[in-house]
């Protein structure tokens, strides 16, 4: 489809601007406590938005950093031209550029592109998803004791950062092989769809964090929701994904702890 096409495109515009700026001097300014954003962020959402503009000059785009559309606009692209900016900005080669396309509110398509690594996973609603070119499937695990459980950290650092450890010592005590906090929740979402991940979660996204791996997920066999099962906004919102076997288990215990 022209539209995944488009996404592939930008992703790649967006990420050729990401490895310009990899473990280069470039400006760092702070949005909030920990929550950082750099040149690069800027510029790649630039690139990625003229990529999109010339194939569908009437779509609205949604950014991180520059663009801001009404969610429920017929024809939405949603875009982070940089998932992972805290592990960019150290040298640590675990980002990605995230672009989420969505018509009349749903999902229909999605790239996920890590350009350091040269990883790139892609969905389109009812055909599948894929990473690197091979069909993904979630994990078959029935118990968490057979699973790795992902976890995000929102960038506050007082009641939401204790309670997601709360609910990470509460998945200890279910037996779980470990837990992985790799600070890319499109990758991780990725790691979900591709049977690494029995499960995700984190408290607090936004929707460009999420717009495209959200259909990874569903696309692989999985099921993603609010921590509190109701079905996912394209809004800031909480998230947990998982094969779907998992998924009860997971948000009884993340549910409870919820502030």
């Amino acid at each position: 489809m022209k539209q995944l096409e488009v996404a592939h495109e930008a992703a790649r515009t967006g990420g050729e601007v990401l490895k310009k700026y990899f473990r280069q001097s470039f400006d760092v300014r702070t949005k909030q406590a920990c929550d950082l954003v750099t040149t690069a962020d800027v510029e790649a959402e630039h690139a990625i938005a003229d990529v999109i503009r010339a194939a569908f000059p009437d779509d609205a785009i949604l950014g991180e950093e520059s663009y801001s559309s009404d969610v429920s606009s017929e024809r939405l692209w949603v875009v982070d031209p940089l998932d992972g900016t805290t592990n960019f900005a150290h040298g640590i080669p675990h980002f990605a550029v995230s672009i989420g396309y969505y018509e009349a509110g749903e999902a229909i398509c999605g790239v996920v592109l890590n350009p350091a690594r040269e990883d790139v996973y892609h969905a389109v609603r009812g055909e599948g998803a894929f990473g690197n070119g091979e069909r993904l499937q979630v994990a078959k695990h029935q118990s968490l004791g057979e699973s790795l459980v992902g976890v995000g950290f929102y960038y506050d650092r007082g009641a939401m950062m204790r309670t997601t450890l709360d609910a990470i010592a509460d998945l200890f005590e279910q037996q779980i092989h470990g837990i992985r906090r790799f600070g890319t929740a499109s990758l991780d979402l990725a790691q979900v769809a591709s049977g690494l991940f029995g499960a995700f979660f984190e408290y607090e996204l936004s929707p460009w964090d999420f717009a495209a791996g959200r259909l990874l997920v569903e696309e692989a066999g999985g099921r993603i929701t609010t921590c509190r099962g109701e079905a996912l906004p394209l809004a800031k919102t909480s998230v947990l994904a998982s094969n779907g076997l998992l998924h009860d288990s997971v948000q009884s215990i993340v549910e409870r702890h919820m502030v």
